[in-house]
C-alpha cells in the first residue's frame, strides 16, 4: 500500500460521555466487531470475572470506572481504527481534555434515560471549540427512557449541536422492536437475546411495503412511518462535508450492552469519518502527507506493567512515517533519541511495530525524558500547541507515612506528576510538598498507586487554598515584586518546572493582592514551556 493509502485508511477517534453512559461497553463492542476480541467482558456482569478489556488499572476494576485513557487499535473492513477511550468521571477531565488534542473525530455517548448530563456538556464544548467532527450514539434503547424526538431536541439545545438522525428506534424499553437504519435503508430487528451476537438485518428500501407490518406489527409500522416522515421534514439532510466541518452531527440509536446498533454505527463511521488531519504548530500548519516525521506526546503512563516499572509516553503521529530504531529529535531537549521497541496497543496486549503512519498512536518506553506536550521530529524545530495545564481545585499536603520509604515516595510522586495525574507544589517557606488536583478522587488514585506500584505509603492533610496562580513579572528587581515576595512568602511555592506560584487562600485575598501589585501578572493556566 502506498503512503497516501495508508493515511486514508486510518480513523483515529475518542469516545466521550458522562460516567455510566456506556462508553467502555461501546468500546468493547467495537472491538468485538473488529474481531479483536472473542467475547465482550460483560462489563456489568459479575458472574464473568473478566473486566472490560480497556480498563487495565486495578483501581478501575474495583470501582468499575475508567480513570486513565486507554488506546486501542484494530482493523475493520480494510480500515485501521484507533480508539481512545477516555475517562468520563469529572475528576479526570484533564486527562480527557489532553486526549482530545490527539483525535480527529469523536463519538459522544448519551444515556437514553438520563439524556444530556453535565460532563457531556463540558466535553462537547471543548470539541466545538476545536471544531472536532462528532457522531452521537444514544445508548441503552432496550430500557425505558426519554422519547427520541425529546432527546434530539435536548441535544440541540443543551449541546448547541445541529443533529440529523441516521437511524431511528422502533419503540423503546419493553416495546423496543429494533432500529430502522436511515443511512442504509434497512431494518434491524431486536430479539433481546444477547447470546446471539449479531442480529440479521432485513433490507427495506421502501418503508410503505406491507412486509414491514409483518415484521414489526401494524401499529409499530405505522408509528415508524409517521416518525420517519417527521424526521425528514424537521432535520437537515446528511451532508458529509458539513459533518467534517463540525457543523452537523449524525445521530445513531442502539444498545451497546446487547450489541445492538453498533455495527450500523461502525459501518457509517468508517465511511464518513475524517482521515488524519493537519495540525497547527506554533510555527506552521503540518500536513499528514509530508515526508518528514513529526508527532507529540499527549499522555504519559507509568507502570503499565507492574513487574517492569516502565513508563510509556503516548505519541500521536501527525506527519510522515515513524520508523523503529531511527534517531528523532526531541525538540525541548535538543537531543536525538532512538526507540528500539515502539508499541502499538490493544488494551493490555502490546505489539512492537516497525512502521507507524499519521493518525496512529505509538507508545515509547521512557526513562524520564518526556513531558506532556513534547514534540518529536526528524530535525525541524516545531512545537505543537494546545495542551494546557489547569489551575487545580483541591489542595492537600502530602506526608510520608513510612519514614523508611522516603526515596520510593519521592520517586513515585515525581513519576505520577509527569503523567499529569496532578500537580506538585513545593512551599518556599519550609519545603513542604503540596499536591493539587482537579478532582478529589485523584487523591485516592495517587495513594493507591504509590502503595501498589512504588511500595510507599502517604497521608494527606487539608490545606486551605482557593486558587493557584502562576506569577509573571517583567522586572524581578522592582520594589513592587520584592515586596510581594516578602509579604506573601508563606503563600508562595514552586511548581515542577520551577515556576513561581502564588497559592491564594480565598477569592477575596486574591483580588486584593492583584489590586495591590498591578504590575505582576497572575495566570490560571501554566502553558508548558
Amino acid at each position: 500500500m502506498t503512503f497516501t493509502e495508508e493515511i486514508n485508511r486510518r480513523r483515529t477517534f475518542g469516545i466521550i460521555s458522562h460516567p455510566d453512559a456506556g462508553k467502555t461497553t461501546l468500546t468493547e463492542k467495537l472491538l468485538l466487531f473488529g474481531g479483536a476480541i472473542q467475547e465482550a467482558g460483560a462489563v456489568k456482569n459479575n458472574k464473568i470475572k473478566k473486566a472490560a478489556t480497556s480498563d487495565f488499572m486495578e483501581i478501575e476494576r474495583q470501582r468499575g470506572i475508567s480513570v486513565a485513557t486507554s488506546v486501542l487499535a484494530f482493523e475493520y473492513n480494510g480500515y485501521k481504527i484507533n480508539i481512545l477511550d477516555t475517562p468520563g468521571h469529572k475528576d479526570f477531565a484533564e486527562d480527557t481534555f489532553r486526549t482530545l488534542t490527539a483525535v480527529d473525530s469523536v463519538i459522544v455517548v448519551i444515556d437514553v434515560a438520563k439524556g444530556v448530563e453535565e460532563q457531556t456538556e463540558k466535553l462537547v464544548e471543548v470539541c466545538r471549540m476545536r471544531k472536532i467532527p462528532m457522531i452521537v450514539f444514544i445508548n441503552k434503547m432496550d430500557r425505558e427512557g426519554k422519547d427520541a424526538f425529546d432527546l434530539l431536541d435536548e441535544i440541540e439545545q443543551k449541546l448547541g449541536l445541529t443533529v440529523t438522525p441516521l437511524s431511528f428506534p422502533i419503540g423503546m424499553g419493553y416495546d423496543f422492536k429494533g432500529i430502522y437504519n436511515i443511512w442504509e435503508q434497512n431494518v434491524n430487528l431486536f430479539s433481546g437475546d444477547s447470546r446471539k451476537d449479531i442480529e440479521e438485518t432485513i433490507e427495506i428500501s421502501d418503508i410503505n411495503t406491507p412486509e414491514l407490518d409483518k415484521l414489526i406489527g401494524e401499529k409499530s409500522a405505522n408509528t415508524l412511518r409517521d416518525e420517519l416522515e417527521l424526521v425528514e421534514g424537521v432535520y437537515p439532510k446528511f451532508d458529509q462535508q458539513t459533518y467534517l466541518d463540525a457543523q452537523l452531527q449524525p445521530v445513531f440509536f442502539g444498545s451497546a450492552l446487547n450489541n445492538f446498533g453498533v455495527r450500523e454505527l461502525l459501518d457509517c463511521f468508517v465511511a464518513i469519518a475524517p482521515k488524519p488531519k493537519p495540525k497547527y504548530s506554533e510555527e506552521r500548519l503540518v500536513e499528514p502527507k509530508e515526508d518528514k516525521f513529526s508527532g507529540f506526546v499527549f499522555k504519559i503512563h507509568a507502570n503499565m506493567d507492574p513487574n517492569h516499572r516502565d513508563r510509556l509516553a503516548f505519541v500521536k503521529i501527525v506527519s510522515g512515517m515513524f520508523k523503529r530504531n531511527t534517531p528523532y529529535l526531541h525538540v525541548r531537549h535538543g537531543k536525538n533519541f532512538k526507540f528500539s521497541s515502539p508499541n502499538a496497543f490493544f488494551a493490555e496486549k502490546k505489539e512492537i511495530v516497525d512502521i507507524s503512519y499519521p493518525g496512529d498512536i505509538v507508545g515509547l518506553h521512557d526513562t524520564g525524558n518526556f513531558k506532556i506536550g513534547d514534540t518529536l521530529t526528524e530535525g525541524e524545530e516545531i512545537h505543537y500547541k494546545g495542551i494546557p495545564s489547569f489551575s487545580p481545585e483541591h489542595f492537600r499536603y502530602i506526608n510520608n507515612a513510612d519514614p523508611l520509604k522516603a526515596k520510593q515516595l519521592f520517586k513515585g510522586i515525581d513519576q505520577l506528576m509527569d503523567e499529569g495525574v496532578a500537580q506538585l507544589f513545593t512551599l518556599e517557606l519550609n519545603g513542604r510538598k503540596v499536591i493539587g488536583t482537579v478532582g478529589a478522587l485523584q487523591y485516592e488514585v495517587i495513594q493507591y498507586r504509590l502503595e501498589h506500584e512504588y511500595g510507599a505509603k502517604c497521608s494527606y492533610e487539608n490545606l486551605n487554598v482557593h486558587k493557584a496562580c502562576w506569577i509573571e513579572t517583567d522586572n524581578e528587581k522592582s520594589e513592587e515584586y520584592l515586596e510581594f515576595i516578602r509579604v506573601k512568602q508563606r503563600f508562595l511555592a514552586k511548581d515542577k518546572q520551577n515556576q513561581l506560584v502564588f497559592l491564594a487562600d480565598s477569592a477575596f485575598s486574591l483580588q486584593m493582592t492583584q489590586q495591590k501589585y498591578p504590575n505582576i501578572k497572575f495566570h490560571f493556566t501554566s502553558e508548558f514551556k
